[in-house]
């Protein structure tokens, strides 16, 4: 199996980005504590939908990933927490 060396760097960023994912990944997951089931279910899938597609077809654009991800969290916990009552 040969590879492209011009594609190296692009999966090293993504790998990275990756990793980064996974740590936010925690803060998806913990949002059970406030948010509804319904909800956190919906957050991940979001989550690793975009994160497989991102991977696979923007290699470069995933290193935004993370920041997109954090945003996306404190919106719809905020949001939920101050339209729909979501308490600790």
């Amino acid at each position: 199996m040969t590879t492209d060396r011009s594609r190296v760097p692009g999966y090293l960023a993504a790998g990275l980005a990756m990793v980064a994912m996974a740590v936010i990944g925690v803060f998806y997951v913990s949002a059970g504590l406030v948010a509804p089931l319904w909800a956190v279910i919906l957050l991940l899938i979001i989550w690793v939908v975009i994160g497989v597609v991102w991977f696979r077809r923007r290699p470069f654009l995933v290193l935004l990933l993370p920041v997109i991800a954090v945003l996306v969290w404190f919106g719809v916990i905020t949001l939920g927490e101050q339209l729909l009552g979501w308490t600790a």
